[in-house]
């Protein structure tokens, strides 16, 4: 008889799902028999626009060096960064996405007996971060599909060490403002980590949301994390980092694995940072596509949760799990979240105007017979 290796793993692994993803292009063709070219992927909240140009030259001038580590440090691009965001590069940490930063948290300030706060609804990283380390995870019912950042205050005890909130939140693209983090953040013990997930961030202007940045000064219990996978328009290469105080970013690096980020990353990310046409064009295509979902969810009767990201979260008002299905077969991917507890809604990431144009027809098609 073959050993059991799951039941010899620690229990918060165990009791773990692992994390599902949205269904990649070439898993759909195979499984329907579909032509790649013809399929519309519209489920994991990726830039349509393809990747900067600028990035793309940074990457074909490193791939000589492919032999050669990366630098493990991320000097250059810390020191982007650092300067981009008005912080020192000692308050900068690099992950492998802002995937890594959130388990890096977690394993450094959480363990059995100790707990993690965040909403219903949130990110499914948080739960599954906390869990791995054999820490609570203590949901906090959310408040119109967002934050209730007055329950989730209530809900810090003394054994907690980190509270996650994400402004937008994913999958609901609910968000708050800066009067309300200002309120919060000024209330959380100073031994309570707070983590500001900031993935989306870049799809906002003006003040419409609070930039975490401005408060980091104040809150040396505060942690922003961000992303290059979204409006940079480099999900593929998994480069994120985290701005704090030193002290954290420091305890971060500890437990950091070496040369975590990679040097074709590296490099794109510092010359996406360059790009500031790429990241405009991103922001109109963004806002112009959200319009056009709106526009077609009203004209389908539909109803759906307004978004400060680059996706949507629609509602059937029942089992959405039969539309998906009939979307895959016509060669349109996008995201059930009946994992999040909300099994009405799709989650839609905005493409461009064809992609965009091309899941509504879809969707018009099958709700109307």
């Amino acid at each position: 008889m073959s050993c059991d290796f799951l039941a010899l793993a620690v229990p918060g692994v165990q009791k773990l799902s692992p994390y599902v993803p949205g269904k990649p292009v070439d898993e759909l063709a195979r499984e329907l028999n579909l032509d790649p070219a013809g399929i519309v992927k519209l489920a994991s909240n990726e830039n349509p626009l393809g990747p900067s140009p600028k990035a793309l030259e940074a990457i074909r001038a490193e791939l000589a060096e492919l032999t050669r580590y990366p630098d493990g440090n991320g000097f250059e691009l810390k020191s982007k960064l650092a300067a981009r965001c008005g912080v020192t590069a000692a308050q900068v940490t690099l992950g492998n996405g802002s995937n890594d930063i959130l388990d890096l948290v977690a394993r450094a300030w959480l363990a059995p007996g100790l707990n993690a706060v965040f909403s219903q609804y949130a990110f499914a990283v948080y739960p599954i971060a906390t869990q791995a380390v054999g820490a609570q995870g203590k949901a906090v019912p959310a408040k119109e599909h967002g934050h209730d950042l007055e329950a989730m205050l209530a809900a810090i005890d003394a054994n907690t060490r980190v509270v996650f909130i994400a402004n937008p939140n994913n999958p609901t693209g609910t968000w708050f403002g800066p009067a309300a983090l200002e309120s919060f953040l000024a209330r959380v013990p100073e031994n309570v980590l707070v983590v500001l997930d900031e993935a989306y961030i870049e799809y906002a202007e003006g003040d419409e949301l609070p930039d975490g940045l401005d408060y980091l000064a104040r809150y040396p219990n505060l942690l922003v994390s961000r992303t290059f996978s979204k409006a940079y328009g480099l999900a593929s290469l998994r480069v994120g980092y985290a701005l704090s105080s030193p002290q954290v970013a420091d305890t971060l690096n500890r437990v950091r694995a070496p040369f975590n980020v990679n040097s074709l990353a590296l490099a794109a990310a510092c010359a996406a940072l360059d790009d500031a046409e790429y990241l405009a064009a991103s922001r109109r295509t963004n806002d112009a596509g959200m319009a056009q979902l709106e526009d077609g969810f009203r004209r389908l009767g539909l109803s759906w949760i307004a978004s400060k990201g680059n996706f949507i979260a629609v509602d059937f008002c029942r089992d959405a799990a039969p539309i998906n299905q009939a979307l895959l077969r016509a060669g349109v991917i996008v995201r059930p979240v009946a994992g999040y507890g909300m099994p009405t809604f799709l989650r839609v990431s905005i493409g461009t105007e064809q992609e965009n144009a091309r899941f509504l027809e879809a969707l018009e098609q099958i709700l109307r017979g």
